[in-house]
């Protein structure tokens, strides 16, 4: 696999005031509104940064300070996030002038609202440079020139009174929708979109059945306030690495020796198809050992990631243990409830996503395994030599 493939960027508009729902703010930014104590833009991040992306740019305006101070320079899902702040309002596209040196092909989605898509669907054919989600709408009349929209078999779209359609608030843009730019305010949804409809320079892909919300509205955020969990809980598995949907030859961490092991990719598949959350906890002592550098850990998982998501599979987070006691190298020479059996690894990924603990489940192939699991309260179940044959028996149980 050639790993220098040009990838796709990712970026974030978070710069509203928020202003029609100011008073639940609390001071902070739209995008940073707590649902459960959880940011709404952690929501938006954990499921984009599950695909084989480049980069994640947040276009951060008022108070951005805050929106940066939590995510700039950050690495999630080994994928870097880099936060603008405007240095005046430029609106929804006027935004991208500060980063149009540095943009790749990219999908945008905007920072207040959350749309469980699969970025891999939105297709664009050859004779567009831009593709947009479109979605049932089923309560949302703010912006009539997409919220009434409609689809035909060439995947056109148009305008239309009676449709049920609308923007989901997703795109992909091929790099020449950077050629629009003029350098003053522009709005994406107001002056740009309704000329690509026009000049058919924007096709559409429609989704059935994804979870949609809108905070930008009191209505629609207490609504999510109510009913957090049917947007945002979900059931998940937590797997160790090698040994389990890997070879273990000892101190895995090179490209030309990775193996799966028998139907792992079957079973990974499965599981995203039944809409679990993929966790990969892993205890990586090599690294403290001098065996290999976090470098060749994390290439591997990049080259890991890469070849899942060619397949449908997704794996939501990766988390990894370098230290041992008895390491070589003096920074990771110490005791950590990181390792396993500890269970540090699980509790920082249960502290800002909703899962199902009840409905999770745990699969290792070492004691240590075990005992992280139970300290957790997840269920457990040791590897098997077929891991798809093992996958559906947890599920049909």
């Amino acid at each position: 696999m050639n790993l220098k493939t040009k990838k796709k960027d990712l970026v974030i508009l978070a710069g509203g005031k928020g202003s029609r729902i100011k008073n639940y703010l609390d001071g902070m930014p739209k995008p940073m509104i707590r649902i459960k104590n959880i940011p709404f833009l952690n929501f938006i991040i954990n499921h984009f940064a599950k695909f084989d992306l480049n980069k994640i740019y947040i276009m951060a305006g008022y108070k951005g300070n805050i929106i940066k101070k939590k995510y700039h320079g950050k690495h999630i899902n080994f994928i870097k996030v880099e936060c603008i702040i405007e240095k005046k309002p430029m609106d929804t596209f006027g935004c991208l002038n500060q980063i149009k040196n540095k943009l790749n092909d990219f999908y945008m989605v905007n920072g207040d609202t959350f749309f469980e898509a699969n970025l891999q669907d939105i297709k664009i054919t050859k004779s567009r440079i831009a593709s947009m989600a479109l979605t049932q709408n089923l309560n949302y009349s703010t912006n009539r020139k997409l919220s009434n929209l409609t689809i035909n078999k060439n995947r056109n779209i148009s305008n239309s009174k009676n449709s049920k359609l609308m923007n989901a608030g997703l795109y992909f843009f091929k790099k020449e929708i950077l050629n629009y730019l003029d350098g003053k305010k522009q709005s994406l949804e107001n002056d740009i979109i309704p000329r690509l409809i026009e000049k058919k320079l924007i096709c559409g892909t429609l989704f059935k059945n994804k979870k949609f919300i809108d905070i930008g509205t009191k209505d629609n955020l207490n609504f999510i306030k109510n009913n957090y969990n049917h947007f945002f809980e979900k059931s998940a598995v937590f797997l160790d690495r090698d040994g389990v949907i890997n070879f273990d030859k000892g101190y895995t961490h090179k490209i030309s020796e990775f193996r799966f092991k028998n139907g792992v990719l079957d079973g990974l598949k499965k599981l995203c198809e039944k809409n679990y959350e993929i966790f990969i906890i892993t205890n990586q002592a090599g690294i403290a050992k001098g065996k290999y550098s976090v470098n060749d850990f994390i290439l591997l998982q990049k080259f890991i990631k890469s070849t899942l998501a060619k397949k449908n599979i997704f794996i939501s987070e990766v988390k990894y243990c370098p230290y041992h006691p008895k390491a070589k190298i003096k920074k990771y020479k110490k005791k950590s409830n990181f390792r396993k059996p500890g269970n540090l690894m699980i509790k920082s990924i249960l502290k800002d996503r909703f899962i199902n603990i009840k409905n999770s489940f745990m699969i290792g192939d070492k004691l240590s395994d075990f005992k992280c699991a139970i300290k957790s309260g997840i269920k457990f179940e040791y590897t098997q030599n077929n891991f798809n044959k093992l996958i559906l028996s947890i599920i049909k149980n």
